[in-house]
């Protein structure tokens, strides 16, 4: 089933919002803006998009794989969590990515710094509460670990 999303471009120098045919389902963003950072400068770089997502998904915002080498960028919230409420009633609420510069680096306008993808909000969950060592299986031996080589 295919949802709409209305959405408002906020620059008329960025190229739309498409999927790019075959390889991801994730959509690439842009910046709207020429930007200029120092090592150790923190921006908000603008997106020059709002959308309006239904009722009940969410929009989750990530680097893309080459954010880091080519602009020496971390996004500072590692990733971003869109909800629907942001855009809902303006086409102010401008989607924006969290930057922190390592070295010296310019973002000029349309570059693709970041992707999102759309997904429906998380099902309503009940824990329920076990004693320490109940749960079946074997441990990995360590977190960040898949195992023994």
């Amino acid at each position: 089933m295919r949802e709409t999303i209305k959405i408002t471009y906020l620059s008329d120098k960025i190229e739309r919002l498409t999927y790019i045919q075959g390889k991801s389902d994730w959509i690439d963003l842009r910046a709207a803006e020429r930007v200029e950072l120092k090592k150790g400068d923190f921006k908000l770089i603008p997106l020059g998009v709002s959308m309006c997502l239904p009722d009940g998904y969410e929009a989750i915002v990530a680097p893309r794989s080459s954010t880091f080498k080519t602009w020496g960028l971390i996004q500072t919230n590692s990733i971003g969590v869109i909800d629907e409420s942001y855009g809902k009633h303006s086409c102010k609420d401008q989607w924006m990515v969290p930057v922190y510069a390592t070295r010296d680096t310019v973002v000029e306008v349309n570059d693709r710094i970041c992707q999102f993808r759309i997904q429906k909000h998380q099902p309503e969950i009940t824990f329920e509460e076990l004693e320490v060592g109940q749960l079946d299986g074997e441990a990995r031996e360590g977190f960040g670990s898949t195992g023994k080589q």
